[in-house]
């Protein structure tokens, strides 16, 4: 008994004296002095470790006496490792020198704006991603940054998923990965679902809303989302990140990467499995993904390779909930043919260089190439064999006209290229430059298939009974600069010129011939001025010009009457000032957004029987964003942003199809002034983070968006309400010594329940009286809803 009371007693002492010991510092830059956040400071051969927070500082506790090995490591900075020795009652103040090493931030400067850039975009770290990160798309991560709605198909932010900002939806928002275009070449729009957990292979984002400065790809008519992938880790690492959550949403992602090898080549990988059966009924995912890189590192000069890709195989649930059966039967989906799903998958390979030519100079270059292909399958009950160029089938001298039928429709495209940038800064630094540029190729073929059919034909399966091929050549050159023409003020410009030519042939999916051809130049003016002043607050204003050319199905399913559709002009006014302090930080922006010739939906129908989009005269988007964040203590900080505005069109004519007379025929009805669809007034986001403790967060995130009209007739009866959602994230992060971190994470989605609809669509049409007598509107609604409460957990541990 003696024996083990003395043992319990050195253990306890061993113990106080192993809780008492700790050590404390800071990090900063040698050269400049400027405090360091985010370095990772690790007590080597314990497994305990610290980073620093905002103000460069760390705290590492319960370490045992001795002797160690302190390493501290920063992205672009030598890694330096100091022997310690515990107890220790003194600061460690760690100052780091700038690595030799060139760095990865070029890659993206092009196609960016900077602190004095002119314009209104927000950044986003890889930070401020991981925590929202449990396996959702991109739109949903950024649910919450200014301007911006997000929305699901299956109503729980797997699969299918899109976003609006401004109320631009996915097909005006340009998108670039390390400024490589990522939109469709056809339709302009960002398919995430092909990028399944791309967002855990992301070191940032720029999110610029407007114009924005000159890009690659697709014309900015909203908004641009400018996207970096990860960057050159200095230490070999392991990573394992799981999730689960409601209906039964599954995420598994490994990485790994080799740290910097012989001081110059770098490898890492990822590899992702989501599947998740969707809130609505049979809205089932099952997605796949990988990322590869490797890059040689020098002085001045990096080479790299990122070779990814997505494969998914999602049910559809592309109809949504009719209006009717909203309150009884919310996750209604009118499939139920056992394979009627997507399935898509896409490849991406890019070589990337950027370096340092001189003092003066830098250069980066791009060389691309997309493979895509994929089929949606469908079960299509009592079709005509007529749309199909089939003749009847005669079976005991009956002639059958219509059947049930399964078919596939295909896209098999090759989207390859290069862009560029050169930077110039001067002597000075007073004249920053950017010659940039692009030259892409997209070849797309469209075809479709029957593969079953209910009565025998003379049909083999892989006969296509439409077949078409595109081709898109795609040019830009652009010029921009900053000149800082007196202390603080700052004068910019870009000029950009974009070239299109796009040319089809072959049959549409409707059996009429498309072939033809069409070829656009533009010229795309930007100006603005920036003044920062001895405060440290900056105030700007711009003026941009964007023009963009009509999509893929205005060609295809024009001409209207004998007109083809014009190309859009966007006129685009921005100005605010921003203030960042160590306490607050905050953006308020003006803008004002004037179109020419939008194209929108009005109910019009082409020769086929198919609504067409036609173009508006006059319409425009003008607002005020609010957004910022403030420290109320190391425990509290409250974020938010506000976007208030008004969405108009000039004059807008809409067309409805009358069943009513004996003969059909389509109703015009003019309207002036009326809202342009889908774009709330207002849109607002709060969120409120608490520490209570070191390492561990728990934070309420609240979405606001205003009601929203789904066609541009400002009809009461064709709107979706406004909603307010709040989320609860919980977030808790240790480093135990068997791993270099670990951390939960769990967030509860909708946590009141709020039952909403952030999407949807309508349509019109009149039917003959009660009777027989007049005629009565009848107007379909189909909303997709989202999910009630439901929740999502994670753990991540680094090695």
């Amino acid at each position: 008994m003696k024996q083990l009371g003395f043992t319990l007693a050195l253990l306890l002492v061993c113990f106080v004296a192993t809780a008492q010991n700790k050590i404390n510092g800071t990090v900063k830059d040698a050269s400049t002095g400027e405090l360091l956040a985010g370095t990772n400071v690790l007590l080597e051969g314990t497994g305990r470790g610290s980073t620093t927070d905002i103000s460069g500082n760390f705290e590492i506790r319960n370490i045992p006496q001795g002797t160690y090995d302190l390493r501290v490591s920063f992205l672009g900075y030598t890694t330096q490792t100091l022997k310690i020795t515990v107890p220790n009652t003194e600061e460690i103040n760690i100052s780091l020198e700038q690595s030799s090493i060139f760095t990865e931030e070029f890659v993206v400067n092009g196609t960016r704006a900077s602190d004095v850039t002119p314009t209104t975009f927000q950044n986003i770290k890889k930070e401020e991603i991981a925590k929202l990160n449990l396996g959702q798309d991109i739109p949903m991560l950024l649910n919450y940054t200014p301007s911006v709605v997000s929305f699901s198909d299956a109503g729980a932010g797997v699969g299918y998923t899109g976003l609006r900002i401004r109320g631009s939806d996915q097909t005006r928002i340009n998108v670039t990965v390390n400024g490589i275009p990522m939109n469709d070449a056809e339709s302009h729009g960002v398919f995430w679902v092909n990028m399944p957990d791309f967002a855990s292979s992301v070191d940032n984002m720029q999110i610029q809303r407007g114009v924005g400065t000159s890009t690659n790809g697709a014309a900015t008519f909203g908004a641009s989302i400018n996207i970096q992938t990860d960057t050159r880790q200095d230490e070999a690492y392991g990573e394992i990140d799981n999730s689960f959550g409601s209906f039964n949403t599954r995420r598994h992602t490994v990485k790994a990467g080799t740290g910097l090898l012989n001081n110059r080549w770098a490898f890492d990988a990822r590899l992702s499995q989501i599947t998740s059966d969707g809130y609505m009924d049979r809205a089932s995912s099952n997605l796949k993904s990988y990322f590869l890189t490797g890059g040689y590192y020098g002085e001045n000069h990096v080479f790299k390779l990122n070779v990814f890709s997505g494969a998914e195989k999602t049910y559809q649930a592309w109809e949504g909930v009719p209006e009717a059966l909203l309150e009884t039967n919310r996750t209604f989906n009118l499939y139920t043919y056992d394979n009627q799903t997507d399935n898509y998958q896409q490849d991406h390979y890019q070589f990337i260089y950027t370096g340092k030519i001189n003092q003066n100079w830098k250069a980066n270059g791009a060389l691309h190439y997309t493979y895509g292909r994929g089929y949606y399958e469908q079960f299509r009950e009592n079709d005509r064999l007529s749309s199909y160029d089939l003749s009847p089938v005669i079976i005991g001298g009956e002639s059958i006209s219509r059947m049930d039928i399964i078919r596939r429709r295909w896209l098999d495209n090759d989207f390859f290229g290069g862009v560029f940038s050169l930077n110039y800064i001067s002597n000075d630094a007073r004249l920053d430059a950017v010659l940039g540029g692009g030259i892409n190729r997209y070849d797309g073929d469209h075809f479709g298939e029957i593969i079953w059919m209910q009565y025998a034909d003379n049909v083999n399966i892989r006969d296509r009974y439409y077949d078409n091929n595109a081709v898109k050549d795609d040019r830009n050159v652009y010029l921009k600069g900053t000149y800082e023409a007196s202390e603080g003020l700052f004068l910019f410009g870009d000029l950009q010129y974009r070239g299109v030519d796009y040319r089809f042939d072959g049959l549409n999916n409707d059996l009429r011939n498309v072939s033809g051809n069409v070829s656009y130049n533009f010229f795309n003016p930007k100006f603005g001025l920036t003044y920062q002043t001895s405060s440290g607050n900056s105030l700007y204003a711009s003026y941009a010009v964007a023009n963009r050319e009509p999509v893929r199905r205005d060609f295809t399913d024009s001409p209207i009457v004998d007109r083809a559709p014009q190309a859009e002009n966007l006129q685009n006014i921005e100005a605010g000032i921003k203030a960042n302090t160590s306490k607050y930080a905050y953006n308020v922006n003006f803008y004002y957004m004037n179109y020419n010739n939008q194209l929108v939906l009005t109910g019009q129908l082409n020769d086929v029987g198919a609504y067409v989009r036609d173009n508006v005269a006059n319409s425009y988007r003008a607002g005020i964003e609010i957004d910022g964040a403030y420290n109320f203590s190391p425990q509290f900080t409250f974020g938010g942003n506000l976007a208030i505005s008004r969405n108009k069109i000039s004059e807008f004519t809409e067309y409805i199809d009358d069943y009513s007379a004996a003969e059909f025929f389509q109703e015009e009805i003019t309207y002036t002034d009326t809202d342009i669809a889908f774009s709330p007034n207002v849109v607002a986001s709060a969120i409120l983070d608490y520490k209570p403790i070191k390492n561990f967060e728990i934070s309420l995130l609240n979405k606001y968006v205003g009601s929203q009209y789904m066609d541009n007739t400002m009809n009461d009866n064709r709107m979706l309400d406004a909603f307010w959602t709040t989320d609860l994230r919980l977030n808790y992060a240790l480093r135990p010594r068997f791993v270099k971190n670990m951390e939960f994470t769990l967030m509860v989605y909708n946590i009141f329940n709020k039952l909403y609809e952030p999407n949807g669509y309508t349509f019109s049409y009149f039917l003959p009286g009660e009777g027989g007598a007049g005629r009565e509107l009848t107007t379909e609604n189909f909303y997709y809803p989202m999910a009630g409460t439901n929740f999502l957990a994670g753990v991540k541990m680094r090695f």
